[in-house]
This record gives C-alpha cells, structure tokens and sequence, in this order.
C-alpha cells in the first residue's frame, strides 16, 4: 500500500497537522515539532501531546505514516566542535520530542563540510552524530535525507549515503529518504522508466532497498545535474510525470510516507489523487 501526503504546515500547534493532511486527501504527513529555523524549542507538554495523538487517531494516521523533519539549522558533519555539539544537542532534542509524539522516524538532512575538513571525515562526523543519538533514544530511526548536493553540503551521492550508514552502530534504526528532485539535480536521471531503472537499480546496489524509509515527491525547476535544490509541482518541471507513475507502480515503495514538497500547495489534492490513481 502507498501512503501519500504533503509536507503541512503545524501552525497553532503539532495537534493541528494530522487535520490539514487529512483535508487534502493524504494517508501520509510531514511536519516540522518545532521551529525549524530555531536552535531552541518550548519543550512538549502533556496536553499537546495527548492532542496530537488524539488527532492522528482521529484521522488515521499511524507512526509509519508520518515523517517529521529537523531542523534546518542542524549540521551534524560540522568541522568545529563547537558548532558540532550546538547541532549534536539539537538532534537529540529532535529525536526526543518524536519519541514524546509516539513517532518513529526523523528525516534530517546529514551536514556540510564547510570546505573545512575532508568530505570522509565529515561523513564519519555526522555518523557518530547519529549513533550518540540513538544511544540516548529507544525508538525512534534516524532516516537521512539525500541532498541536492548544493555547495559543501553532503548525501547527494548515494556513495556518500552508504558510507554513514555503514559507519552505524545500530542499522536497524537508521534509513534513508530519497528526495526526487535532489536525486534528479545531484546527477541521476529520472525522466523515462528507463532511466528510472537505472536509478533506483544503483541505489540498490549501493545502498540497498531495505533501508527505504521515506521519500519526497518533488519535480525540478532545474535540469539534470545543475545541483541546485529548486523544487517544481509534479509533471511541471524538468523530471516529469512518468518517474512518478513508475514510484507508484513499484511495490519496493510500499508501506513508507511519500511527501510531496511541491510549490504550490493548491495542487496538493490534485497531485495525491493523480498518484493514487497509479498507486498498486
């Protein structure tokens, strides 16, 4: 089964986020449990967890359907010690407040080298970022996010990937989510079943399917290679939509949350129904 949805917004509160999926069609979410441009966060109390929960049964959506996201000030491959234990500190909080919200997932993005250190070294940095958070959290997967790969930042090779995840301790809380558009701009076509297969193929070989824990429906306002992370509503930009149809025909997307993070959210209950209507 495809679990389909968007990444939506949890203003007023994480409770209301489980509402604004459901009023577009989704069976899957994103969302941010806090701000995501800020180091600190109120922490959760009682009662907005218990609404939160309330509201996702309400609305049927499970842990497996939900996919919080971390802070985009993070930087676990951070050069500097400093600036490392400001982004390690902030992760752990993250992975908490997921564990406070019954979820198990957090999709990050893994870190940049700031041309600073060498891009192994910054590798092995945010694997060790990863696995001292999970020694301090029980259930909750640390799902790493590829990237476009703009300038020093890391995951957009799926190499780059395998690395951080060999290098933990734990490999049955740890996953990826493969981002369409960053997938496209960092170098891998997408644009024909052919080039689907090839693809996809590659990150089974180099990564391995078993580790799919998420994925992000984006098209590209940008061509093929340009490493620039700009993204497009599907079937409008330089991916197209037969990528898309494919995902949905291929069960080894089963049973994982599918967000879409297209720029027009008024297409949101479009793009979900125009997937579904391909989903196997």
């Amino acid at each position: 089964m495809k679990f389909i949805g968007a990444h939506v917004s949890a203003s007023g509160g994480v409770f209301n986020a489980p509402k604004n999926a459901h009023d577009i069609g989704a069976t899957a979410f994103a969302l941010f449990t806090k701000n995501q441009r800020r180091w600190e966060a109120k922490p959760l109390d009682e009662q907005t967890i218990n609404r939160f929960k309330t509201a996702c049964q309400h609305y049927r959506f499970n842990a497996a359907q939900i996919l919080p996201h971390d802070s985009y000030l993070i930087n676990l491959g951070h050069p500097e010690k400093q600036a490392l234990d400001k982004s390690k500190h902030a992760f752990l909080d993250e992975m908490h407040r997921c564990q406070q919200l019954g979820l198990t997932l957090l999709n990050f993005h893994p870190g940049s080298h700031l041309n600073k250190i060498s891009e192994k070294d910054s590798l092995l940095r945010v694997a060790d970022s990863i696995n001292q958070a999970l020694a301090q959290t029980e259930t909750v997967k640390a799902v790493i996010e590829n990237t476009a790969g703009q300038g020093s930042n890391l995951g957009y090779r799926f190499e780059q990937l395998a690395t951080i995840i060999e290098n933990i301790d734990n490999k049955k809380r740890v996953g990826v989510c493969i981002d369409t558009c960053h997938t496209f701009v960092s170098g891998y076509d997408l644009r024909t079943t052919e080039d689907c297969e090839q693809t996809f193929n590659a990150f089974s070989d180099i990564v391995g399917f078993e580790y799919l824990s998420a994925m992000h429906l984006n098209d590209s306002k940008v061509p093929l290679g340009s490493r620039v992370d700009r993204h497009a509503p599907l079937g409008l930009g330089e991916i197209g939509w037969d990528c898309f149809q494919y995902i949905m025909e291929d069960n080894r997307f089963d049973e994982i949350p599918m967000v879409l993070e297209t720029t027009d959210q008024s297409r949101w209950p479009f793009e979900i129904q125009q997937l579904n209507s391909w989903a196997t």
